[in-house]
């Protein structure tokens, strides 16, 4: 479908609390975190190196000591992984500073058992910025060093960040030309090493004649190593501090820049230009997955497949029937390696995958996911959630909890409008049900693609199950109940009990995130009327929440439902802590019926004190309270209309100041079907497909 440029951002929301002693009065807040370092600019021609660690075993003289999980190995406390994710102040993270690996100026560089280096670029040149990252399943102390052609010491824009997997970063921003050695250590500890040749900068760089026999072809191997490297590329991607609400108008946009995009212009082919010559890639919530496996894969040369598959419906699960890879051709001639990749995303992929292809029975060796175990191992960045109704997010981030806040998981998702924007795990965000004509729900991860001869195949559940490379398919989740999938989760980000009030704190913050992405969607409409002026046309029935055009790209009936269940949820929080006391760190010898009165009047403060704007027909802007947004539920419930105003579609009481300035309503004829299909909102319910 068209897209068409609209705003990039919605206004960031204020700072997450500072840390506080248990109490269920709600705590002050804190200034928001540090911003992320500042990054070198974009290089021209990118390479990569894989170096699997300690080739020798321990007896290699320079992996002493480096065997993982080894006893002389002290872990590095979760601190020093937490620092940079939670937005630490410099003070905390100096703390936690680790000493430069001495890298070895000769001998073997070939150490460290599950550590990982990987060059970009393929082929470095003089000059052009050199990026090395080194990965870890396991969490392991050290830091990034790095020797140049003259054997002498090169500093690093270093980063760090992960957990599980682990990763560090660094840049050369301008390498002379010669051999570089890089490695991962502490001190004399080398735990990873690498040698990366840099070639002059007049060098000719060699690009690979086109692959007639698919869109690429696949030279290497999904192995623990590629999946770590995966997850660190997803984090870095979409990094930011946990107070701000990234989003960006496309995919494109983000994999454009080479301060988050490790892999920019990776091939040298100037892939990641605008177009023409490069991608322009602006992927739907059910697409953004496959289009970031995809682009991965192809620039590292490794398999892909995707699935045909049923949206299900009559009371049937999805179902796959067709699987194809990256040796399915793309559609026309293309004559480049770029133009064939961005062909065949656009029509093979986006054509064939949808919502349904994440919701196929766990039971089934068909689909192109497997369900995981909810464990902190398994969910990390690269994974993918598919809620019962509809809607795929992809997991980014994972900070873990610490003594005064509560776990925190990021996803991103990709909207109709191809804005990409991210979000935080929480139920009201988050959906779940335990429904067999709904498929699957839950959480999944890409199901390997392998490759069997001459051809590719993806791996049964078994096979992923006894694989040491992955192995964390989950046979059964064994729910008896939604409550427990969001129970398991919670013990999964956090722990232990959280405090009543910083949980509630945090509740309320995750929906006034939610509010304020639905204040870009609402602009992205108003946008696209201002720009068209036609009548968008609405579907009927349960087809309001799945359709394709401008509906689809600009109305908001599953954002708003999910809004409206998100209200629920703020609102029955200190009931539920009153309900749930064995969930939370109670104070002592407060009864729970207290707790909550305490609570409830603690939330009705925060609700009045947290705002949001949004531009009304005028152009001036309307500040709304939270406490405003909930008391509108019941107009939330038939404000999902794009032909509607904004002042419509915030709920604005009709025939006050606020609702003056509106200028169109929807059509009667849409306006009356809404009215029929009002219980479905207010019921919180998605109607079953036809």
């Amino acid at each position: 479908m068209t897209r068409r440029a609209l705003p990039s951002r919605a206004p960031p929301s204020p700072a997450l609390p500072s840390h506080a002693p248990p109490s269920p009065a709600l705590p002050s807040r804190a200034p928001p975190s540090r911003a992320l370092p500042s990054r070198a600019p974009p290089s021209r021609a990118l390479g990569v190196l894989l170096f699997a660690a300690c080739a020798g075993g321990p007896a290699d003289p320079g992996c002493e000591g480096a065997r993982l999980g080894q006893p002389d190995v002290p872990p590095p406390p979760a601190e020093t992984a937490v620092a940079r994710a939670a937005g630490a102040d410099a003070a905390s993270a100096a703390a936690f500073a680790l000493a430069a690996p001495e890298v070895p100026r000769s001998g073997p560089c070939a150490a460290g058992a599950g550590v990982t280096l990987f060059a970009s670029p393929r082929a470095p040149r003089a000059g052009q910025p050199l990026r090395i990252v080194a990965v870890s399943a396991t969490r392991v102390d050290g830091a990034l060093g790095a020797r140049g052609p003259d054997g002498g010491a090169v500093a690093l824009a270093a980063e760090r960040g992960g957990g599980p997997p682990y990763w560090w970063y660094g840049e050369i921003e301008a390498p002379a030309a010669g051999s570089y050695r890089a490695a991962l250590g502490q001190g004399s500890r080398i735990l990873g090493c690498a040698e990366i040749h840099v070639a002059a900068g007049s060098a000719e760089v060699s690009i690979p004649p086109r692959f007639w026999g698919g869109a690429w072809q696949d030279q290497a191997a999904w192995t623990r190593a590629m999946e770590d490297l995966y997850s660190a590329w997803i984090e870095r991607l979409f990094d930011a501090p946990l107070d701000q609400q990234p989003s960006w108008p496309a995919l494109s946009q983000v994999l454009r820049d080479p301060a988050r995009n490790f892999l920019h212009d990776h091939l040298g082919q100037g892939e990641d230009d605008p177009p023409p010559r490069g991608l322009s890639l602006d992927p739907d919530c059910a697409d953004l997955p496959y289009f970031l496996r995809a682009y991965f894969a192809f620039k590292l040369a490794l398999p892909f497949g995707f699935s045909s598959c049923t949206r299900g419906g009559g009371g049937l699960p999805p179902e796959c029937r067709k699987w194809r890879s990256n040796l399915t051709a793309p559609p026309g001639r293309s004559r480049g390696t770029v133009s064939a990749l961005g062909d065949f995303l656009r029509v093979r992929v986006a054509d064939a995958v949808h919502s349904g292809s994440g919701r196929v029975p766990s039971g089934s060796d068909g689909g192109d996911y497997y369900p995981v175990v909810l464990s902190a191992e398994s969910l990390r960045p690269g994974a993918v959630y598919a809620d019962p109704y509809g809607h795929v997010l992809v997991l980014a981030k994972r900070i873990p909890e610490t003594a005064g806040a509560g776990g925190v998981l990021l996803a991103v998702d990709g909207q109709p409008d191809g804005t990409v924007a991210r979000r935080r795990f929480w139920r009201g965000n988050f959906l779940f049900a335990l429904d067999p004509a709904l498929g699957s729900p839950g959480w999944k991860r890409f199901r390997p693609v392998v490759r069997d001869g001459a051809a590719l195949r993806p791996l049964t559940h078994d096979e992923i199950a006894r694989s040491p490379d992955y192995g964390d398919h989950a046979r059964d989740h064994d729910l008896r109940s939604v409550e427990e999938f969001y129970d398991r989760m919670d013990a999964v980000l956090s722990p232990s009990p959280l405090d009543p009030g910083r949980a509630m704190l945090e509740t309320v913050q995750a929906l006034e995130e939610q509010v304020r992405g639905r204040v870009l969607s609402v602009k992205n409409g108003q946008a696209y009327k201002a720009e068209e002026g036609e009548r968008i046309d609405m579907p009927e029935g349960a087809a309001i929440f799945q359709t394709v055009g401008p509906w689809e790209d600009f109305s908001t009936p599953s954002r708003d439902l999910r809004l409206l269940i998100a209200i629920d949820i703020v609102r029955g929080f200190p009931a539920r802590v009153e309900r749930r006391a064995d969930r939370y760190a109670m104070p002592p010898g407060k009864p729970p019926a207290e707790v909550r009165a305490e609570l409830e009047r603690a939330l009705a403060g925060e609700l009045a004190g947290r705002r949001i704007a949004y531009p009304r027909s005028d152009g001036s802007e309307r500040s709304l309270s939270l406490a405003d947004v909930i008391a509108r539920a019941e107009a939330l419930e038939v404000a999902y209309n794009p032909n509607d105003c904004a002042e419509v579609r915030w709920g604005a009481p009709e025939g006050s100041d606020e609702a003056r300035t509106c200028d169109r309503r929807a059509p009667w004829s849409q306006r009356l079907r809404m009215l029929k299909y009002r219980a479905w909102f207010r019921e919180r319910r998605r109607p079953p497909r036809e």
